[in-house]
Order: structure tokens, then C-alpha cells, then sequence
């Protein structure tokens, strides 16, 4: 028992007065996911016709078992006489593979009937996540002082959006979800999938968030083909696979935090900005120190120039190089400052290079004088001679 295609134009043809019963189903379109459709009596008779429509796969049965099927657009001719043809494209294993064990579990169907499954993409399904799921958002990494390495920051996330599926396998669909049903419609399946496409797009969440990935979290909207492919790769829409169903495609349309995450980016942010500021001031302060130990006048005097600055700073550099040398900052400060390790190496290497350095002492400034008495100059200390001015640096003697 199989079907035969029909030759083109048959439908206008002689042929057409020979065909006994034309079984042909209407469009199932997005809500309805397979369809029985028979003849008045339950018995598909030879020669009668069958349509297949795009974007349908006809199965014929039998007392329960598999006669026939193609997802091959046209009409064919049903001829209890010969072979399973199985004019079935992408489906050809599938539809052979039904015909040798397909039973309902030993169950019987008395009649003869076409099952008209829905083959097209089925769109607009949409998703949500019922409450905040976490997220490792690395593009608002956190430093730790202690071993030197990176964290992500850690979010609370609802995000919305779409998917469509499609039927993969017609034969593992009848099998555990459709059934011999009338008509089975996506409302009975969807609920149960949403929850499992929630499921699936967490394990994704969670796979986008490791240090491979490094997806930011304002930009999951934007990273669709991402989330698929990961999805695909990680087999974590399982699940839906082994009901004969496969998801196509899948958008996020938006993500929001929750407020405490909010308010840990809004303070990443201030922090980030401050200590932006205090890096650079930290920086030049941690410089005019290295300058001031190599100061070839003398440390002191340099040293003299950098309290100037730290004071026309009101203190403020000073004390963020305090806080950078002593590591005493405040958590946000521990938790968000980048530049802390950074001007910290620096004015540590500064103060190393000024205790190295020997201070010349800086000699108090000679008092002017008219006159002097005595066997040496009071400016220079060289011997006068009793001359009335010094013979090395000219200074008036008497």
C-alpha cells in the first residue's frame, strides 16, 4: 500500500473522474500542529486521491500502523497494491523508520485515515523569565587586591523575547505528544515549552557568562546568534528534541535589572569614574616624587615642589596615595578602583628610589656683610691675608 504521485495536470484531467475519494487538508497554519481527515466512511479506497499543501506532511494509517507518508508538496494516488513509497525529501528515514515499528504501543486504530502535520516554522512564541536569574557581567569586572586577578560583577537579570520550532521528527511527535488526537494545537504544547525553552535559555545564561564568553549583560539582546549556537552545541534544549521538535530561532527582545543590581552598576560607575580621577592625580603625584628623588639640587628641594602640589591639591592626592601605599581604602574602593595596583607600584618604586638617593643638606644662605674680622672669610672660609676683600669670592672684608 503506497502512494503514487500524479502526473501534472492531472487534477484538470481524466484521471480526476477515476480518483474515488480526494482527501486534501486546508492550510494548518500557526496554531494547529497536526489534523485527522478521513473519508465518511474510514476506508481510504484505491485510487483515491490524496493533497499534500506546502508546509504539510501527510501520514496515512492504518490499524494503528504507518501505511505511507511524504512531505512532498502535490497529489498522489493511493494504491493498496504496492510498495511505501515514501516520497519524502529530508523525511525519508524518518517515514521508513515508522512504517517498520510504528504501533501506538500495541494499540489499534480501526480506520483509515490521512494525519496532516503542520511542517512550517511556527513563529511567535513567546518567553519570559518569571523572576530574576544571575548573571556574571564581565564587562564590570572586579578586581581582587589579593591574588591580583579578575571576577565578574554578579547581576539579577528577567529577560523577554521570542522562538520558533518547528517538527523535526513527525514520527517521535505522533509517538509521545500528538498522537492519533482529531487535531492537536500548539496552545496544549506551548506551556510546557515555554518552561523548557526558560530552562534551556538559563543553561545559555549561565554558559555566556563564564570567562569564554564574556558577553556583557546589556548586550545579550544584540547576541541572538550566540545564544543559538551555544544552545545547539551544549544540547541544552534536549528536551524539546526528544518530543520530535527543534527551535529554530530564538531573540531576546530586552533585558532589566532587578534594583539591587542597578544600584551595584550605578556605584561600579561613580566608583569607577572617582578613582578614574584619583588614578591620574595619584599617577602625576607618584612622578613629581621619582623627579624629586632625582632632583639633582637635592631631594629635599624636590620634595619641597610635591608638598606645593599635594597642598594647592587640598590634600587630596596625597591622600590618595596614602591610600593606594597602605592599601587602607574604602570597600567600594577595594571592590571598583582599577587604578589602585597601578599607583601604588609607582609610588612604592618612587619612595624606593628617594631612600636610595642621599639628601644633600642644603647650606643656609649667607648673611650679608660689610666687613669682617678674623684670619678667614666669613662667606667661602677662605683665608683673608688681612686683604680687604676675599681674593675667592669677593666678598668686602673691612
Amino acid at each position: 500500500m503506497g502512494l503514487i504521485k500524479a502526473a501534472a495536470g492531472a487534477i484538470g484531467g481524466t484521471l480526476h473522474d477515476q480518483w474515488k475519494e480526494y482527501i486534501r487538508c486546508d492550510d494548518l497554519g500557526q496554531d494547529i500542529l497536526m489534523r485527522r481527515v478521513s473519508t465518511p466512511n474510514g476506508i481510504i479506497s484505491k485510487d483515491s486521491a490524496i493533497q499534500v499543501a506546502p508546509g504539510q506532511i501527510a501520514v496515512v494509517f492504518q490499524n494503528g500502523q504507518i501505511l505511507d507518508a511524504t512531505a512532498e508538496e502535490g497529489i498522489f494516488t493511493f494504491d493498496q497494491s504496492t510498495s511505501p513509497s515514501f516520497f519524502a525529501g529530508q523525511f525519508g528515514d524518518v517515514f521508513k523508520e515508522m512504517w517498520g515499528r510504528f504501533t501506538y504501543n500495541g494499540g489499534t486504530f480501526k480506520e483509515q485515515a490521512v494525519f496532516y502535520i503542520n511542517a512550517k516554522e511556527i513563529m511567535d512564541n513567546k518567553f519570559g523569565t518569571p523572576a530574576p536569574i544571575p548573571y556574571q557581567d564581565w564587562s564590570h569586572p572586579i578586581p581582587n587586591q589579593m591574588t591580583g586577578t579578575m571576577s565578574p560583577l554578579r547581576v539579577e537579570v528577567k529577560c523577554f523575547g521570542k522562538y520558533t520550532f518547528k517538527i523535526s521528527d513527525p514520527a517521535v511527535f505522533m509517538s509521545r505528544i500528538a498522537g492519533t488526537a482529531e487535531e492537536y494545537r500548539k496552545d496544549e504544547l506551548c506551556e510546557q515549552m515555554r518552561s523548557e525553552v526558560i530552562g534551556a535559555f538559563q543553561n545559555v545564561l549561565n554558559e555566556l557568562g563564564t570567562s569564554e564568553h564574556k558577553v556583557p549583560v546589556l548586550e545579550l539582546p544584540s547576541s541572538t546568534d550566540e545564544i543559538k549556537k551555544v544552545m545547539d552545541e551544549k544540547v541544552f534544549d534536549q528536551p524539546i528534541r526528544d518530543r520530535g521538535l527543534s527551535i529554530l530561532g530564538f531573540v531576546v527582545e530586552s533585558v532589566t535589572l532587578d534594583d539591587e543590581s542597578n544600584e551595584k552598576i550605578d556605584n561600579y560607575e561613580l566608583s569607577s569614574n572617582q578613582f578614574m580621577q584619583q588614578g591620574t592625580l595619584t599617577g602625576a603625584y607618584a612622578n613629581a616624587v621619582q623627579d624629586a628623588a632625582n632632583n639633582e639640587a637635592g631631594a629635599m628641594n624636590g620634595f619641597v615642589g610635591v608638598g606645593m602640589m599635594n597642598m594647592a591639591s587640598g590634600g587630596m592626592i596625597g591622600g590618595a596615595a596614602n591610600t593606594a601605599m597602605n592599601g587602607q581604602g574604602t570597600v567600594a574602593a577595594q571592590a571598583y578602583d582599577p587604578y589602585a595596583n597601578q599607583a601604588a607600584q609607582q609610588l612604592n618604586q618612587a619612595q624606593t628610589v628617594a631612600q636610595a638617593q642621599p639628601v644633600t643638606p642644603v647650606q643656609a644662605a649667607p648673611q650679608a656683610q660689610t666687613g669682617a674680622t678674623g684670619s678667614f672669610c666669613p662667606n667661602c672660609g677662605q683665608p683673608t691675608n688681612g686683604a680687604n676683600f676675599c681674593s675667592n669670592c669677593g666678598t668686602k672684608l673691612k
